[in-house]
């Protein structure tokens, strides 16, 4: 698992739940009572018991979240089958803008891009349909601060139930890399294409 180790994964999660508690805490202190949205990357948001991940015994955000929040927390996905990523090819390095590769055969991207829809959403929670028919556990990609096509099989996918994971997914076929407020010329440049040198 290239993500990093299980008790750093593990504690980031705690970690970032914990700051969300605190935070809940507090509005609910001042009286406030408004609505909380989180943005989480990749494969923190989402129930990992419903993964490959809480498998292995790891637990994220959207897990944590969930138990303790149940009633009034969608967690709610992205999907894309082929993009471009502002992401680094090594944690710490610099971000380039990367080409994502076309989803592999067995994942939800690809049956999503199979559709033939450029952009929809799925309800998992309250279309019985939609449960029934990705009920399947499948490939699902995970794209976060590093991206590396070169290994992308082990890096970015894990198996999944995408109806017990999410409440509601939102498919994009084809994304485009966040442009950085501070671009450097690697950024600029993108990366190389996969048949350089021959531009095949």
């Amino acid at each position: 698992m290239l993500r990093g180790g299980l008790l750093s994964w593990n504690l980031r999660d705690r970690h970032m739940a914990g700051t969300l508690e605190t935070i809940i805490a507090h509005l609910d202190r001042r009286g406030v009572g408004d609505k909380v949205v989180v943005w989480q990357r990749d494969s923190h948001i989402g129930d990992a018991r419903a993964t490959q991940m809480g498998d292995d015994g790891e637990v994220n955000v959207g897990q944590l979240v969930r138990e303790r929040y149940r009633a009034g927390t969608p967690l709610v996905g992205f999907s894309t089958y082929a993009s471009s990523v502002t992401a680094a090819s090594v944690r710490g390095t610099p971000a380039e803008r990367k080409r994502v590769r076309q989803a592999l055969l067995n994942s939800y991207e690809a049956l999503f891009h199979a559709t033939g829809l450029a952009n929809f959403m799925l309800n998992l929670r309250g279309d019985l349909r939609a449960r029934e028919a990705l009920h399947e556990r499948r490939l699902e990609r995970a794209i976060g601060v590093v991206y590396m096509a070169s290994t992308e099989r082990l890096s970015h996918y894990f198996y999944a139930q995408i109806t017990d994971q999410f409440d509601a997914l939102l498919h994009f076929d084809n994304t485009r890399a966040v442009i950085p407020l501070e671009r450097t010329s690697t950024w600029e440049q993108g990366e190389e294409p996969e048949t350089y040198p021959f531009a095949v």
